[in-house]
């Protein structure tokens, strides 16, 4: 059988130590951490199976492979874990029974019965895992006066706040595969091309809508990418920005888009 152990700070099949660098006060506490186990053929799914301790350690010898620790030497935040979001995600489970459904949320959503997912990318409007294209607004309406996510409203937003009931929050950040056709220089949503200068502003309205739609479902969103794969030509729903024009997009008209509609705070990412 083969185990994946998860530590939490450590790599616990390694003798753990933990050395000052010169400037530091030494460490006069042990600290405790937490073991994670995941294992095939068992029910174990990063579920805690024991603790262990940070320890002051002696100079090792040559044959002994170490951890070094540095305590007080920080690096990035890790955020969390979780997955998609999608059209397709969304119908299959609406179509599983009650019972199955709620098995489904404890697996991935509940930090104690499953893996406890903290993260969601959603899409706006259709992906390559929707079972049609799709936009939230009639064809060639610029001014996004047809806006509306009436379609989301099916599948996908009632597992988003199923998910939100089963964990309290969640952090769910969203991401266009596509402008609307209308808007490209391909007059397609599918098979890459570029979103004409014309409409960068109708664009950069359109997250906006977007989001403001999604908050009033009781959703919050905590940030945006500006594309889904940027620089891939896909059959499916796709759009191709160089990094220059990635840049300009968000510099000259969505972040201040963002920030005009009391939206600054959300991230790109």
């Amino acid at each position: 059988m083969k185990i994946l152990i998860y530590c939490f700070l450590a790599m616990l099949s390694l003798p753990i130590l933990a050395q000052q660098q010169p400037a530091a006060e030494p460490m006069h506490e042990s600290k405790s951490i937490s073991i994670y186990t995941s294992a095939m053929n068992t029910d174990l799914r990063l579920t805690e199976t024991g603790s262990s301790t940070f320890e002051p350690f002696g100079q090792p010898v040559e044959t002994q492979i170490c951890v070094f620790v540095y305590p007080e030497k920080e690096f990035q935040t890790f955020m969390g874990i979780g997955a998609a979001v999608t059209d397709a995600s969304a119908e299959v489970f609406a179509k599983l029974s009650k019972e199955k459904q709620e098995a489904f949320l404890d697996a991935y959503f509940d930090p104690q019965k499953g893996i406890g997912y903290s993260l969601i990318r959603t899409n706006i409007h259709s992906c390559d895992f929707s079972s049609e294209s799709y936009t939230y607004i009639a064809e060639n309406d610029k001014d996004l006066k047809t806006f509306s996510i009436d379609h989301d409203k099916k599948y996908r937003i009632p597992l988003i706040k199923k998910i939100l009931e089963k964990t309290g929050s969640v952090t769910l950040y969203a991401s266009p595969w596509s402008p609307p056709a209308f808007m490209k220089d391909n007059d397609d949503m599918l098979h890459g091309g570029k979103l004409l200068p014309d409409y960068y502003q109708a664009w950069a309205n359109y997250y906006v809508k977007f989001i403001r739609a999604y908050e009033k479902e009781g959703i919050p969103v905590w940030g945006l990418t500006v594309q889904n794969e940027p620089m891939a030509t896909q059959i499916w729903e796709s759009c191709i920005y160089t990094a220059e024009e990635e840049r300009d997009f968000v510099k000259n008209y969505l972040g201040p888009t963002l920030e005009k509609s009391g939206l600054g705070a959300k991230k790109l990412v």
